[in-house]
């Protein structure tokens, strides 16, 4: 699965919003600038999560963006949602017709819905408040399953 920008961008830029932690307003001007993001395309982002509740606006000199709820209380998920991203690992286009890549469901099919399933149980169970908090600043060396199988088997 390739997640496009919009996905990534939202949460980053969230994240940049939730450490300011009292709840002053954060300008998109200083959040773009602090994460290298273009401005236009992190206001289509923000427009967004404002009207999914995640986020909301404050008018005037000093306004900008809070929080539209506590960061522990946001959902990975939810954001990404929120921004249209979707979190599919198949390439069907029509599930109703049971369409894959020809006219039928390729033999890897539900391997792919089962990992669908897994990262959004995932991401429906991290909250921005665990980005924040630094629960996934471990090194992904560290994280990776595959190499220290890898190391296991070898050790026979």
């Amino acid at each position: 699965m390739l997640l496009s920008t919009k996905g990534r961008y939202a949460v980053m830029a969230m994240a940049e919003i939730a450490r300011n932690g009292d709840a002053k307003p954060r300008s998109l001007g200083d959040v773009a600038a602090k994460l290298s993001l273009s401005l236009a395309y992190l206001e289509q982002l923000f427009m967004k999560l404002r009207r999914g509740g995640l986020v909301q606006s404050v008018r005037g000199p000093g306004g900008g963006y809070v929080l539209g709820r506590d960061a522990c209380q946001i959902s990975i998920c939810e954001i990404m949602s929120a921004v249209d991203e979707p979190l599919k690992m198949t390439r069907c286009e029509n599930e109703r017709e049971n369409g894959c890549v020809a006219e039928h469901r390729c033999s890897t099919h539900f391997l792919w819905d089962a990992l669908t399933a897994h990262i959004e149980q995932f991401l429906a169970t991290a909250t921005l408040g665990d980005v924040v908090s630094g629960r996934y600043s471990v090194p992904q060396e560290e994280l990776s399953l595959c190499k220290l199988a890898a190391g296991a088997g070898g050790a026979s």
